[in-house]
């Protein structure tokens, strides 16, 4: 089970600095997929983009049993680097708003492992947005965000849209 964009819901507007940023860092760890935060308010949720590292490989090297995949087919985010984010984001009266990363090869989605992440009890921020940008070729292809559905156990998919602030 995986959840697609919902082309008849409206498009989430996303600042473009926010977007380039997210790009770069997609462009820049392939093969691997990238991940990392977004932080904002209720008011701006898209203020500041966050890189954590992806410890996929790692974990995958020395558990392959747990760990199936590598780090160009799955993310696992580096806590530290979540951990000082968040407090970060606080301190600032925001808060972790999104989660992002990206997909190698393939579209925009929220695979079954995204969802079994997002719903597991140890999942650092369950009120959040997930972004996921697909990368074919070294290049973006798409970007999509997927929300709760107001039911806490469901998702929505949006196209993303750029804007200038």
């Amino acid at each position: 089970m995986r959840v697609d964009v919902d082309e008849a819901l409206p498009s989430v507007k996303i600042p473009r600095r926010i977007l380039n940023d997210l790009y770069a860092h997609a462009i820049e760890t392939l093969p691997e997929e990238c991940c990392g935060l977004i932080v904002g308010t209720a008011e701006d949720r898209f203020q500041r983009l966050v890189r954590c590292r992806n410890e996929m490989t790692m974990h995958h090297r020395q558990d392959p049993v747990e760990y199936p995949r590598d780090g160009s087919e799955a993310f696992y985010m580096n806590s530290l680097d979540y951990m000082m984010a968040h407090e970060e984001a606080e301190a600032r009266g925001a808060r972790v708003t999104a989660v992002y990363h990206s997909h190698v090869g393939v579209g925009a989605y929220l695979s079954e492992m995204d969802l079994v992440y997002a719903a597991s009890e140890g999942f650092p921020f369950p009120d959040a947005d997930h972004l996921v940008v697909a990368v074919f070729d070294r290049k973006v292809d798409s970007v999509a965000l997927f929300r709760q559905n107001g039911d806490g156990k469901s998702f929505v998919g949006r196209t993303v849209v750029s804007t200038e602030s």
